[in-house]
């Protein structure tokens, strides 16, 4: 990943260790259409952990949010984000993350 985000000593992502720096994850969706991601950041709301996937294709301006959880050590599940509600507030939560990201690089 190109463009890592530093959240700061408390950030849960990784961006602090750098472990995560190469992670590659294979979505697998119902129509069987496969997209390699890597991790952006994780961010807490409401309680609950979020993950931002971006595709590794450089060209792709997508962006995957689930729901995460941590099982075990290294091992992890993303959950779909079925509630209407919830999803807005995730997605305008992840906006606010960039927006404050790119006014902290200015």
């Amino acid at each position: 990943m190109t463009d890592k985000i530093d959240h700061g000593k408390d950030c849960t992502c990784g961006c602090q260790d750098g472990k995560d720096e190469d992670m590659k994850i294979t979505l697998e969706f119902e129509d069987d259409e496969k997209v390699v991601v890597e991790p952006l950041f994780i961010f807490n709301l409401d309680g609950k952990d979020y993950i931002a996937l971006v595709p590794e294709d450089e060209e792709s301006e997508d962006v995957y949010l689930y729901l995460y959880h941590e099982l075990a050590d290294e091992e992890f599940e993303f959950l779909d984000i079925e509630d209407d509600e919830e999803f807005e507030r995730v997605c305008s939560e992840f906006e606010r993350i960039i927006e404050e990201s790119e006014g902290a690089e200015e």
